[in-house]
């Protein structure tokens, strides 16, 4: 049996039948609708009829006086997002995994607003960020330092919502770091204390070994701020004026005013930025990890 080869062959395309699963719900799921989201792209469509119209739906997008400033917005969201993240997630994961006391409580009160909806976080800070009554104002009022319009002012609103974005999702990457730093070997902390404490703890050994995990952290921030619309939605609408519109909110706004099809080719034009911006990370990413 072993010469004429059949077992063999069995052995080695037995295990692509393993595939056909994960093949059929990714084909459902995501090719179909993607290459609907295409056609659909180049037509004039309701929910009862579509009129193919070629490129006229990219050209109307492309020429929207909001596309700029909402592709400007969602450039310094994602950036603004992930870049704090990183920032305040990496100290809090090195202060939880060392040996404090309540870093049990400490980790589930800073993961929690991971678990809260996202309408439902964006309505409470719409009303703490309240010029006026707004509990965030009032106590700075109280303390006599200026009462700015958090969502009010259009130097402001995006900010404002990018740090309430950075407060819910920063267990996440909190946690992402955790098993980065939990990861690494004791020896290795062992010989920071003999060679200088915390700074060559820090320097040396965290930073560098917790490389993959701030990669994470970095790539699911980005995308995610390349995506974000309902805390923006929540909290501004877009507002005011066009001054938080980001492309997921000027897309809404085309959808909202009936023009599907139009809608649509902004969908495709956002998923086609993000493939273009996150694909090169993600290159180099998992080039800087084949060299760690």
């Amino acid at each position: 049996m072993t010469s004429s080869g059949r077992p063999q062959a069995v052995l080695q395309t037995y295990p692509n039948w393993f595939y056909l699963p994960a093949a059929i719900v990714f084909g459902v799921f995501f090719i179909v609708p993607t290459v609907m989201a295409f056609y659909f792209s180049l037509t004039r469509w309701t929910l009862f009829d579509a009129t193919f119209i070629g490129l006229d739906n990219y050209v109307t997008f492309l020429n929207n006086p909001m596309l700029m400033s909402g592709l400007r917005n969602t450039i310094i969201y994602a950036v603004m997002t992930s870049g704090l993240k990183v920032i305040i997630a990496l100290p809090l994961a090195i202060l939880l995994t060392s040996a404090i006391r309540f870093k049990g409580l400490l980790r589930s009160i800073i993961f929690f607003p991971v678990l809260v909806s996202t309408i439902a976080v964006g309505i409470t800070f719409a009303a703490l960020m309240q010029p006026s009554v707004g509990l965030i104002n009032t106590a700075l009022g109280f303390i006599g330092l200026p009462r700015p319009d958090w969502l009010g002012n259009p130097g402001l609103a995006l900010y404002s919502v990018a740090l309430v974005d950075v407060w819910k999702g920063i267990g996440i990457a909190m946690v992402i770091f955790m098993a980065g730093i939990l990861s690494i070997p004791e020896d290795y902390f062992e010989a920071a204390r003999f060679e200088g404490g915390l700074w060559v703890r820090f320097r040396y050994v965290i930073l560098p070994l917790s490389r993959n995990a701030t990669f994470t952290v970095i790539l699911l921030s980005f995308i995610g701020g390349l995506r974000t619309f309902d805390l923006i939605w929540t909290m501004t609408r877009g507002g005011p004026g066009f001054a938080s519109d980001v492309l997921t909110s000027v897309i809404y706004k085309e959808y909202q005013a009936g023009f599907y099809g139009l809608s649509t080719a902004g969908n495709v034009v956002l998923f086609i930025l993000v493939t273009i911006i996150v694909f090169p990370l993600m290159r180099y990413f998992n080039r800087m990890e084949l060299e760690l």
